[in-house]
């Protein structure tokens, strides 16, 4: 868990994850909030549903990068032991 948590806060692991949002999260963000937005209609709630829209791509990215560090890892070690 450790390992895993030390590759999820890396520099590289965030900067590749807010790329991801950055892309993820405006396609995301039209397909389910499109009517909300030619209207015009705001309000806390829905600007509340867009940064969450922005949230999860980026923090699936920051997980499965980090999740394939600790792995990478794990069979560097393996490597090493044969």
């Amino acid at each position: 868990m450790r390992k895993l948590l030390y590759y999820w806060f890396q520099k590289r692991t965030i900067l590749r994850a807010v790329k991801v949002a950055a892309i993820v999260g405006p396609i995301l963000t039209l397909i389910n909030q499109y009517d909300v937005l030619l209207r015009g209609d705001y309000s806390i709630r829905v600007l509340s549903k867009i940064v969450l829209t922005f949230l999860v791509p980026y923090c699936v990215s920051s997980f499965s990068s980090a999740r394939a560090e600790v792995e990478r890892e794990v069979d560097r070690q393996l490597e090493t032991r044969a």
